[in-house]
């Protein structure tokens, strides 16, 4: 993207209120209302057994704005894990490139985000992993292996079974907690 028309639009992006959570994904600038208890449960359920398995040096976040300029986009992950060395830029934004994985999950009022733009979004900013809890169809998708615009293995299974999450972490996560959403 060109870095003038990335700067207008993050400048517009920042510009806006409080109180949502805002990204950015090419032209576009994505709001996002406050989300619900069964969402905040269920990235508890996960958020909990990546702690167990989080690689020395790296620190979970929730609120962070991960930005790439080169693809247009500013998204902020449900979950994250960045370096530790983080802390030191000064800089608003963290790099994408530096975090481990993206972990999303699915709003009720918007799941076009997670399931369309963020699939788009997240390999070419360079996350290496993305994991979709979707409440709605009570599955959990792991994405893998990036190469440019898009992640070449897809991994999917239902509330109840596991998921093997692979290194830097690597582990089986169990998917028995996570709660759908109700009608």
């Amino acid at each position: 993207m060109n870095p003038e028309r990335y700067r207008l639009l993050e400048e517009d992006r920042r510009s806006l209120p409080e109180g949502y959570k805002v990204e950015l994904s090419g032209d576009i600038i994505v709001m996002q209302a406050p989300p619900s208890s069964i969402h905040q449960r269920n990235l508890a359920v996960v958020q909990r057994q990546f702690e167990a398995h989080c690689p020395p040096g790296y620190f979970p976040t929730g609120n962070s704005d991960l930005a790439s300029p080169e693809a247009g986009s500013v998204r902020n992950p449900d979950l994250t894990y960045v370096p530790d060395e983080v802390t030191d830029l000064v800089e608003h934004d963290i790099p994408a490139e530096l975090a481990l994985i993206a972990v999303e999950i699915v709003s009720p009022s918007n799941p076009e985000n997670d399931w369309t733009g963020k699939v788009r979004d997240y390999p070419r900013m360079g996350f290496p992993l993305y994991l979709i809890v979707d409440p709605r169809q009570q599955t959990v998708t792991l994405f893998s292996e990036p190469n440019h615009d898009r992640y070449h293995t897809r991994t999917e299974r239902k509330f109840g079974e596991s998921i093997r999450v692979p290194e830097p972490f690597g582990f089986e996560l169990d998917l028995s907690g996570l709660v759908p959403y109700r009608d």
